[in-house]
């Protein structure tokens, strides 16, 4: 199918003479369209989050630094679960 360039030309300027005004300028042109962000509401969100339990943080260091954790599988999840859920 072979378009004709003139009647492009024919359906734009039909186009445009539907519109009124369609080279004027809109008069809110000078508007801020820019994102106001609050963050103040992401704080106070994340100031109420509730305290990490202290036994299972404590655990978790004990494991860690005992090296009870550092077997192949454990290695080999950890690795699994990077390429799935990201770091």
């Amino acid at each position: 199918m072979k378009i004709d360039t003139n009647q492009i030309q024919d359906v734009l300027q039909n186009l445009s003479a539907g519109q009124p005004n369609s080279t004027k300028q809109p008069s809110n042109a000078n508007v801020d369209a820019s994102l106001q962000v609050d963050y103040e509401a992401f704080i106070a969100n994340a100031t109420q989050l509730p305290q990490q339990d202290t036994d299972a943080v404590q655990n978790a260091k004990r494991l860690l630094s005992s090296g009870q954790l550092d077997t192949p599988d454990n290695t080999r999840r950890a690795a699994k679960n990077i390429l799935t859920y990201g770091i």
